[in-house]
């Protein structure tokens, strides 16, 4: 699992790569820590080339939203393919993201 945060028109900008799976969840969290510390700017998680999303992936997601709504801010999860979006809806948290599509 690859992860990269960038800046771009006054947004942190999220890219995860791959399968976030239980065994990539500790590192992906750390790597994903900035967004946690984030108070200023809204976020957005690509997901274009994500391709699997365990619970362990959903609750580090579910953690970030929660601190980004309690500062003020949005989080917007883009380009979520079919398979991750039945995980959302499975799960319920289809209600809780923003989703968008390129």
């Amino acid at each position: 699992m690859n992860t990269k945060i960038e800046e771009i028109d006054g947004c942190l900008v999220a890219v995860l790569d791959g399968e976030l799976d239980t065994a990539a969840a500790a590192e992906v969290e750390a790597a994903l820590k900035p967004l946690y510390e984030n108070n200023e700017k809204d976020i957005v998680m690509d997901c274009t080339t994500l391709e699997y999303i365990a619970s362990s992936g959903l609750r580090i997601l579910l953690a970030i939203l929660k601190k980004v709504k309690a500062s003020g801010h949005r989080m917007v999860l883009k380009n979520v393919n079919e398979d991750i979006m039945s995980v959302f809806k499975m799960t319920g948290f289809v209600e809780l993201f923003e989703f968008e599509q390129a």
